[in-house]
């Protein structure tokens, strides 16, 4: 007797038939629903804020959403969708194509990400496939020092670590305390992550 298996969805079908209530991703062929804390949300939510401020002050043609879906590619080939917690995308860009889903297929100016108990996907995989799309800058931003000391030090402090994308390989710089967070995109911004943490 043999077993039915199910089809991996391609990145299309997954567009078209994932839930409208929720985020959700697509991974290893299979539509993942995304379940976040509320502290989660408020993090996320501030620095989407902090953000669209910015954009708005100095009038750069950005969108800034927590809502869009980008389509990534794992080293052996799989496509995923992932759904950045925070995206920057190219206004010209986004609106190039009005009446597409709110996905994307091109990389992302800045995605961010913050850290859930299943910090290896933050750290491993998607730094890994947002480097692989091309996307410029890329935040991983572990509030609750989540992630393992290699990356935290001892004793783990929160940490913001900003990717920059050159020559095509992430260069990451840390932030904790009361540094300013330094963002090749937002180059004036100013963010510290205890300013965050006192959104947690």
């Amino acid at each position: 007797m043999t077993q039915a298996t199910t089809k991996p969805l391609t990145f299309k079908e997954f567009l078209e038939s994932r839930p409208e209530d929720g985020r959700f991703e697509l991974v290893d062929g299979e539509i993942v629903r995304i379940l976040a804390t509320r502290q989660h949300d408020n993090v996320a939510e501030f620095i989407s804020d902090q953000l669209k401020a910015e954009k708005n002050r100095l009038q750069i043609p950005f969108r800034v959403s927590g809502r869009i879906v980008v389509r990534t590619q794992t080293a052996d080939g799989r496509i995923q969708g992932r759904h950045p917690d925070v995206s920057v995308v190219d206004q010209v860009l986004w609106d190039s194509n009005p009446l597409a889903y709110s996905a994307l297929t091109e990389p992302l100016q800045l995605a961010v990400e913050v850290v859930s108990t299943n910090w290896e996907d933050d750290y491993i995989d998607k730094l890994d496939e947002y480097q692989r799309l091309g996307i410029k800058e890329y935040w991983i931003v572990d509030y609750l020092a989540i992630g393992p000391r290699s990356y935290l030090g001892n004793p783990k402090v929160p940490t913001i670590f900003v990717h920059q994308l050159i020559d095509g390989r992430y260069q990451a710089q840390a932030f904790t305390g009361s540094s300013r967070i330094i963002s090749p995109t937002f180059s004036e911004l100013q963010l510290t992550i205890e300013q965050i943490l006192e959104q947690a």
